[in-house]
């Protein structure tokens, strides 16, 4: 019994030690770069995942928030005339947001999170990026859908803003956080 306890005691303190290696090597990594993790959720799934992202990258969390909360019937997408198909169907429709993010020059890297909306990034994101001045910024978008890729959006997007310095998104459905760490770990901006 004595032996178990002493080999127990021993696997959790290398359990420990190695959490805080890691924990501390993640921290140093993102010493280097003040990280912003702008997001808009309608349903509130890219919350959790900012949240989660967030979390890995020691960023600061920043809700992009329309000045008119959408409802559940403005997110029926089977409804040609629901505010987000009017809106979707409107390349030029910029839906306004509450308040610009202050001191966004303070930022070396932002993520830009947001759901899949008619396989593109819905026209908010648009008003958030037109609305900032992210030339000289790494970056890096991020969605959850439900069943599309991430690929449409980020290829709309980099078409859209061309001047941006944009790295590799992620669609980041159900991923844990283990998972968004190593995505994480093999970002550019890291290295």
């Amino acid at each position: 019994m004595y032996k178990f306890l002493l080999v127990l005691l021993s696997v959790v303190g290398m359990a420990t030690a190695t959490f805080a290696q890691q924990k501390q090597d993640m921290n140093n990594r993102q010493s280097n770069n003040k990280i912003l993790v702008a997001y808009f959720s309608a349903t509130g799934t890219t919350a959790d995942a900012a949240k989660k992202l967030t979390k890995a990258t020691g960023g600061e969390l920043y809700v992009i928030t329309p000045v008119k909360p959408y409802t559940s019937e403005d997110l029926d997408w089977n409804d040609k005339q629901s505010r987000s198909s009017v809106e979707m169907n409107d390349p030029k429709a910029r839906p306004a947001i509450k308040s610009k993010k202050e001191n966004i020059s303070d930022y070396d890297v932002i993520f830009i999170g947001y759901p899949i909306w008619w396989d593109l990034a819905p026209r908010i994101i648009n008003t958030f990026i037109e609305s900032h001045n992210l030339k000289g910024k790494t970056v890096i978008p991020f969605s959850t859908s439900g069943g599309s890729s991430i690929t449409n959006s980020v290829t709309t997007l980099k078409h859209t803003y061309p001047d941006l310095n944009w790295q590799t998104g992620k669609l980041l459905n159900r991923m844990s956080e283990n998972a968004i760490h190593e995505w994480i770990d093999k970002l550019e901006f890291l290295k």
